[in-house]
């Protein structure tokens, strides 16, 4: 090819429209160049994250065998009656049940064994609130003073209030006040236990939490109080539940030194409900 075609062919190159460069694509661009709108993982959102963060908080609300043993330990217990109650054999139920119960008769014989016994049923079946109820209050309570502690506060309201109920029912009994029957009733369930429970949790929550809980619970025990539909219920409830009011400040100190703080709020009161691992 000589020069002169050479330059030729140059000049008709440089009269065609040159292309474009391509654009690389990105998240947020579209093949043609146009924007998109981002996606939560190219706008830097840590979706994955918050989602993990969201369940472990959920999974906190719930015993586990590691974080809340005693809880664990006796949820399932409770559940293992609760069936046998459903399945078992209707005589045999009954026979267990009546000997479990914490009537006057059985504490004056064998206080320590119907006291024990009669926490492993739950009145109303596993569907009942107070088997509800004792799921969530218990593991809070357990995250933030540990297991002893929990199951201390537990079996103290359970046995103060139902020593408080029926004393007075032996006393009236062998006064003349009530018949011989009154010694024999069927009382058992986790009901004393639960509310002394939730009575100390509410010294561990926000004041803006403590009160309003604390409120509910006062109403709903006048009520029961006014309906005196089961008069020993009725006043053990308000007695467990101001044991645990009672167990305040040892639970706020061992709950400040478990968060290894001396002289501040506990973590509770700071609005961290239920993270204490042990």
């Amino acid at each position: 090819m000589n020069p002169g075609t050479a330059r030729d062919h140059a000049r008709l190159l440089d009269g065609i429209p040159r292309q474009r460069p391509t654009a690389r694509r990105t998240g947020d661009e579209t093949p043609e160049g146009g924007d998109i709108a981002k996606s939560p993982a190219a706008a830097g959102t840590p979706a994955g994250p918050q989602v993990r963060g969201l369940l472990r908080r959920a999974v906190q609300l719930l015993p586990t065998p590691t974080g809340t043993p005693f809880t664990f330990t006796y949820t399932l217990l409770l559940l293992l009656t609760s069936l046998y109650v459903e399945v078992g054999d209707p005589d045999t139920v009954r026979t267990l049940l009546e000997g479990s119960s914490t009537d006057v008769q059985h504490l004056s014989r064998t206080p320590v064994l119907v006291l024990l016994a009669s926490a492993l049923w739950i009145a109303g079946g596993i569907s009942s609130p107070w088997a509800v109820g004792f799921v969530f209050i218990l593991t809070a309570l357990e995250r933030r003073v540990g297991g002893v502690r929990t199951a201390g506060v537990f079996l103290l309201g359970h046995v103060v209030a139902t020593l408080v109920t029926e004393v007075p029912v032996g006393v009236s009994v062998m006064a003349g006040q009530l018949p011989d029957s009154s010694l024999h009733r069927l009382d058992y369930g986790i009901s004393f236990g639960l509310m002394a429970s939730v009575g100390a949790l509410a010294g561990l929550l926000p004041p803006l939490l403590r009160w309003p809980l604390l409120g509910v619970m006062a109403v709903l025990l006048i009520q029961d109080l006014l309906d005196m539909v089961d008069p020993l219920a009725s006043w053990g409830h308000p007695t467990a539940l101001l044991v645990g009011v009672v167990c305040w400040p040892v639970l706020r100190r061992a709950d400040r030194r478990r968060s290894g703080r001396t002289d501040e709020p506990s973590a509770v009161a700071d609005g961290q409900l239920g993270s204490y691992v042990p």
